[in-house]
């Protein structure tokens, strides 16, 4: 996969920490989308043990090799997850016309406590979007909100929530913790979503661009607060951040407003 000046920037890593996903619009090259849908109808899209390296998993011509050597998917892969990673598994989702369901509001995982890792999601739409095709529900910034797959089943709809609309070829990164679902389609044209996971296998440290890994736009994209936290609950999701860009960059002295270094200091006894 080509990466070269395509790697993410210290701002857009700290912003994907905050929000839980990275979006790139119309990324995919349309001669691409015109082929992925006949190829997903046909089913053309073999299967792939657990764990396979990327490198072994997808057979050159492919929809999936193709889309992952776009340089700017590629590089921001490389970035989030590092080099070398596993498929973990993936699956084109269908929604049909007016089929009258949703997906519940859930996460693809039980509960995950790592801190130092995460799985990244990559979910690719090759046709436009519409608000009526109901496209990919999500909460910004759940991500580090532990829970087990479906316990957010019940919640129909949470303040800052999006509903994904897009052109053709969009692709987006997400963590895997993060809250979503398809939403019911209620257009005449059916919808598509491929989805990959991904898993990694060196640590997820300093993988992007850290020229600016000093600016201040880091800590501000850190300190988002997100409307379906009340505010005292949005600072346990900042010290969430804390430790996640702590584990990311190596450096345990990262704090914002001191709130990590204050509740971590055990002072010695003489």
């Amino acid at each position: 996969m080509t990466t070269t000046k395509h790697l993410l920037t210290s701002v857009e890593m700290a912003r994907f920490v905050a929000n839980g996903f990275h979006r790139l619009d119309a990324i995919v090259p349309a001669e691409l989308n015109e082929r992925a849908i006949p190829e997903f109808d046909a089913g053309q899209q073999p299967g792939v043990e657990y764990g396979t390296p990327l490198r072994q998993a997808f057979a050159e011509g492919s929809i999936s090799r193709a889309l992952l050597d776009i340089p700017a998917v590629a590089g921001a892969l490389q970035s989030l997850i590092g080099s070398d990673p596993t498929v973990d598994h993936h699956h084109v989702h269908v929604r049909e016309p007016r089929e009258g369901e949703a997906q519940p509001l859930h996460g693809d995982a039980i509960i995950d406590t790592r801190t130092d890792a995460f799985d990244v999601q990559l979910m690719y739409y090759p046709q436009e979007v519409t608000a009526d095709m109901g496209g990919t529900l999500s909460v910004p910034g759940s991500h580090l909100r532990r829970t087990n797959e479906s316990d957010t089943g019940r919640y129909q709809n949470l303040r800052g929530q999006t509903r994904l609309t897009c052109p053709p070829g969009t692709v987006v990164l997400l963590h895997h913790g993060i809250w979503h679902g398809g939403r019911r389609n209620d257009s005449d044209i059916r919808r598509y979503m491929y989805k990959i996971r991904f898993n990694p296998t060196v640590p997820q440290v300093r993988t992007w661009n850290v020229d600016d890994l000093d600016d201040p736009g880091v800590s501000e994209a850190l300190s988002v607060y997100h409307p379906w936290c009340e505010h005292a609950t949005a600072r346990l999701e900042i010290h969430n951040r804390i430790k996640m860009w702590r584990a990311l960059t190596n450096d345990t002295s990262f704090d914002i407003d001191y709130w990590a270094t204050r509740v971590a200091n055990r002072p010695g006894r003489v």
